[in-house]
């Protein structure tokens, strides 16, 4: 089909849905075009921005017939920063999108049919929910300022006063942080020169210990440290101040840091466990719903104290600790030697001497695990957004586990990796239930069930 239309062309569009990823789903005459910030119900006023052989794109201008269930937004940022997609959007029927997104996907990509699709599990708190954030600076009116980029410019920081996803604590430690710089007649770094010095903020908080910890990332150059450490101190939860040094023009804050004072890791609890943080170690960022998706992922595996468990993309061990109470043993693997030693912590302070933990690569060391640990009985795996490789995927097939239960932040590549484990290696999707981590985003998490006969 020749597409019906043309780049920069403005016309109405009435969007049906919601596509993965957050932007709305138009039709016209047959022809998909994704709309950035159209909402379910309504018609707008679009320009294409780019047309395809199969699709096209396009941004809504203006709402030509309001037709979505929209609700006031209560964050003065919103829609300008990029952190949130949907505030104006009905809750509900945010996870009605999303449960639609993880059935479409299944079906569309892989090809299945015949498993139970239980109801989307709602976030228990749909604002404040979340333990870590990245925060980027900037230069305002002469002024440093910190915040988020703004709705799809990566050249862009929006300065924030007041965050809906983290809480009280995160939004006074961002706010005096941001203070401090300006005390200090500090520069913040600037992408397109790559000149200037301050370049993130993270604040990770344990919402169940009330702990927190706190990164500053900044370019090279000489940092007063205790002028710093004292801005932070002023805060009885931080336990723990870092300084990183990232080097590279990459937008990135997950590099080597030093502690400058207080504990080397601060704690979660999760489900009764406690879990020890450090500044890069892996931990799902919404706590109160980490013990929700856990515990679904618990309930699928169908423990009974005689499993050997394989815990793949194991992070901290937040997962595999969690069954370790109820399996034979768990063994752990993942490619962070950071979130390893978190892990192999987690166990000792937790009591689990049946859970290990190793530093390895799943595509190339989990037989190597097989032959130390014996066949597993029980399969999880939480891959990064990109699914597992086909060389994992291969391994992780070939162990033939009877139980696989594959953890998701990412229905698109859940869809295509259930599509190899059902054609090539013999299981059968026997369930799976999206969860919502993170309302207001695009992202929806999955839990699903795997057998083999």
């Amino acid at each position: 089909m020749a597409a019906p239309l043309k780049k920069d062309q403005e016309l109405d569009l009435k969007i049906d849905s919601l596509a993965y990823g957050g932007n709305g789903v138009a039709r016209l005459n047959g022809f998909v075009v994704f709309v950035r910030r159209g909402l379910p119900g309504d018609t707008v006023r679009a320009k294409v921005t780019k047309v395809k052989r199969n699709h096209a794109e396009a941004t809504a201008l203006e709402i030509v017939d309001a037709g979505a269930p929209r609700v006031e937004a209560p964050c003065a940022h919103y829609p300008a920063c990029g952190g949130c997609r949907f505030q104006d959007l009905n809750y509900e029927a945010q996870t009605a999108a999303k449960e639609a997104q993880v059935a479409d996907a299944l079906a569309r990509i892989g090809r299945l049919e015949g498993f139970q699709l239980d109801l989307i599990l709602p976030a228990e708190s749909v604002f404040h929910y979340r333990n870590k954030l990245e925060y980027s600076f900037t230069e305002d009116d002469g002024k440093v300022a910190l915040g988020f980029h703004r709705a799809g410019r990566w050249d862009e920081v929006l300065d924030i006063e007041r965050c809906w996803l983290t809480t009280d604590l995160g939004n006074a430690i961002r706010n005096r942080v941001k203070e401090w710089a300006n005390e200090n007649g500090l520069r913040a770094y600037d992408q397109e020169s790559q000149e200037g010095y301050l370049r993130h903020l993270v604040v990770r908080e344990g919402r169940n210990t009330g702990q927190a910890l706190v990164v500053l990332v900044t370019a090279p150059g000489e940092l007063d440290e205790e002028s710093f450490v004292g801005a932070v101190q002023e805060f009885p939860e931080v336990r723990s101040a870092y300084w990183a040094v990232n080097d590279t023009p990459a937008e990135i804050t997950n590099v080597p840091s030093r502690l400058l004072w207080g504990e080397e890791a601060i704690e979660e609890e999760i489900l009764g466990l406690r879990f020890r943080v450090r500044p890069n170690a892996f931990l799902q960022t919404n706590t109160e719903m980490a013990e929700r998706l856990y515990s679904l992922a618990i309930s699928y595996a169908g423990l009974t104290g005689e499993e050997t468990v394989f815990d793949l993309y194991c992070g901290t061990g937040t997962i595999g600790l969690s069954m370790a109470r109820e399996a034979l043993t768990v063994w752990g693997i993942d490619s962070s030697e950071e979130s390893i030693a978190c892990a192999v912590e987690n166990g000792q302070l937790n009591g689990l001497p049946n859970a290990a933990f190793f530093a390895g690569d799943v595509g190339s060391d989990v037989e190597e695990l097989r032959d130390r640990a014996g066949d597993p009985d029980v399969v999880v795996v939480d891959p990064p957004r990109a699914g597992l490789s086909g060389k994992a995927l291969a391994h992780i097939g070939a162990l033939e586990a009877p139980r696989l239960v594959y953890v998701s932040c990412n229905p698109t590549t859940l869809a295509g990796n259930a599509k190899t484990l059902v054609s090539e290696h013999g299981y059968t999707l026997e369930r799976v239930r999206p969860v919502d981590m993170f309302p207001h985003t695009p992202h929806v998490e999955s839990v699903s069930l795997f057998k083999r006969a």
